[in-house]
């Protein structure tokens, strides 16, 4: 008899209002077969996202927290993996897509809004990939594409270069670009997958998402 197989689960952080990246990126996987976990600071807004994914035929799942800290990202990747536990399911996919926004002029920048960005860009970002990549190391290697896992880092502009009023949020962005980077670098020999995507017009209507994920190309 042939063993059973895994239920691919994605887990995307960042979901926001459900008119961006994440949501989109929530509802293409749970169209193609996979159980969504989502995770977002606006609880109302989740619960509203993962009822329309369900109610479309998906699986999904909210998971609010109240703050982007290592503590509440750590412990909501153990409620996710009691929801979606193995050998059932399998977390095979990541996005990081969430951020704080700061658009004023270099000197109307506060400590706050400097300590706020670097929180959510950066510090969040770590976070999160580290509770990713821990997951991916308990997977076996994907017979289909070679990888235990795939984590993807959603950039703008911002991640590439700053302009006249984006200093404290391009230095987060840059910084979760960085991340990633080192992070495929370091992790790509254990057939983890980590990149960033940097969301352009092009981006969104072009790139093939899911073959991305499946294989690191597109």
């Amino acid at each position: 008899m042939a063993a059973n197989v895994a239920k691919r689960v994605l887990v995307v952080a960042g979901v926001g209002n459900g008119s961006g990246t994440g949501a989109a990126t929530a509802r293409l996987f749970a169209k193609n077969g996979y159980s969504v976990a989502l995770i977002a600071r606006g609880a109302d807004s989740l619960t509203q996202i993962s009822d329309e994914i369900n109610a479309s035929g998906g699986q999904a799942t909210p998971f609010p927290l109240k703050s982007y800290s290592h503590e509440d990202i750590a412990t909501t990747w153990a409620a996710i993996k009691q929801r979606f536990p193995k050998p059932e399911y399998d977390i095979r996919a990541a996005v990081w897509n969430a951020g704080h926004g700061v658009w004023k002029p270099f000197l109307e920048i506060t400590p706050e809004d400097v300590q706020l960005a670097l929180d959510t860009g950066v510090a969040a970002a770590f976070a999160f990939a580290r509770q990713s990549i821990l997951s991916f190391k308990e997977n076996e290697i994907d017979s289909t594409n070679g990888k235990r896992g795939a984590l993807i880092f959603t950039g703008a502009t911002a991640s590439i270069r700053g302009n006249v009023v984006t200093s404290a949020f391009a230095a987060a962005k840059h910084g979760a670009r960085a991340l990633s980077q080192s992070l495929a670098k370091e992790f790509g020999k254990e057939n983890i997958h980590v990149s960033h995507v940097c969301q352009t017009l092009f981006v969104l209507k072009h790139l093939d998402l899911m073959s991305f994920f499946q294989t690191g190309y597109y």
